[in-house]
């Protein structure tokens, strides 16, 4: 249930990861350079990329897009083996098409990440808010003072919409912040650098990996009648949910419906995406879940797993819509694992 600051290449940490050896040394020590090297790259990205005319700076992400496309590699054969599953009437040529304006799309995201820390936040919600959809039931809830749990797959731009989020609620007189997790990465620079970038746009980022920390941050800000936002349409920790998606068997991390049935917080699924000059947040009618604090725990089990199969299915229909901006570079279905191997 991690926020979007894990690249949806990052490694899944629910496989099998390989045994040391005689060469881990070695590894290691190529590992850390790795590292080093990928921090270097997203910090020089931040310095260069703001400062580019956006004609320039989204023209060049284009083209890296359609250059990694023909290249067509792991992650490019990935997006086009899900993307297949959501259109299966999709010829071979309209699936090449989906394909590159899908890695178009993600690397439309990146342009924007690296731009937005200068961008008029107020003239982001602007442009976001007459095209965010069915926030009837959110705004109740916020009146209620009932927390909220939004469900989101890794689509569109996810930092967008929670721009959105954190200016609607200064602009309701609310604290203006939500909390969300976020896979550790490294190097512990790397880490930090995305963690402060959300955090300048009003994220409260808590590791994944604090296990209970983390857990009573969430509890914490939905018991006060605050919003969490989690990313929710990959199980990175090989403890989440059998759920039917699009068809198929997959797992779905338990954690937005696990939490709003222990805090009584409003679950609702929605879809960051693109539109041409601009963002759509559809936002899905809410899920029905348990209250987990007064049911049986065979009973709490089984309404949390019902409404994570909701959201596979809100997931489903909403993806539909805008395919190219599900950013799917990762397995998703069971099928796709085998013996801790991706099948490519």
């Amino acid at each position: 249930m991690t926020a979007r600051l894990d690249p949806p290449h990052a490694p899944d940490r629910s496989r099998a990861q390989p045994a040391g050896g005689a060469r881990s040394g070695r590894t290691s020590r190529a590992a850390r350079l790795a590292e080093l090297v990928a921090d270097a790259e997203y910090a020089a990205a931040w310095r260069l990329v703001r400062g580019l005319p956006p004609g320039a700076a989204f023209g060049a992400f284009r083209i890296g897009a359609d250059l990694a496309t023909r290249q067509d590699g792991a992650g490019v054969r990935r997006l086009r083996a899900n993307l297949a599953r959501v259109v299966p009437s999709a010829s071979a040529a309209q699936l090449d098409v989906l394909v590159r304006d899908g890695m178009r799309s993600y690397a439309r995201y990146w342009c924007e990440t690296f731009r937005l820390p200068t961008m008029d936040l107020a003239e982001v919600h602007a442009r976001v808010d007459p095209f965010l959809t069915g926030r009837d039931p959110f705004l109740e809830a916020l009146e209620a003072g009932r927390g909220v749990v939004f469900a989101v797959p890794h689509s569109g731009n996810w930092d967008v919409a929670g721009v959105w989020l954190v200016e609607t609620l200064r602009r309701l007189g609310r604290p203006p912040a939500f909390t969300t997790v976020a896979q550790r990465l490294r190097p512990e620079s790397l880490y930090r650098r995305f963690v402060a970038y959300r955090e300048s746009l009003g994220f409260e980022v808590v590791a994944a990996e604090d296990g209970s920390a983390a857990h009573r941050a969430l509890i914490r800000r939905l018991r006060a009648g605050g919003i969490v936002c989690l990313v929710a349409d990959r199980d990175i920790t090989g403890t989440g949910v059998e759920v039917q998606f699009l068809g198929e068997q997959a797992r779905f991390p338990a954690g937005p419906a696990r939490l709003a049935a222990l805090t009584g917080a409003l679950l609702m699924p929605a879809y960051p995406h693109f539109s041409p000059d601009g963002w759509q947040v559809p936002i899905a009618e809410p899920v029905t879940v348990g209250d987990g604090s007064r049911l049986r725990t065979g009973e709490s089990r089984a309404a949390v797993a019902e409404a994570t199969q909701a959201i596979a299915d809100e997931f489903g229909r909403l993806i539909a819509r805008a395919p190219a901006d599900w950013h799917a570079l990762q397995p998703i279905w069971t099928a796709d694992h085998v013996r801790g191997e991706v099948v490519r």
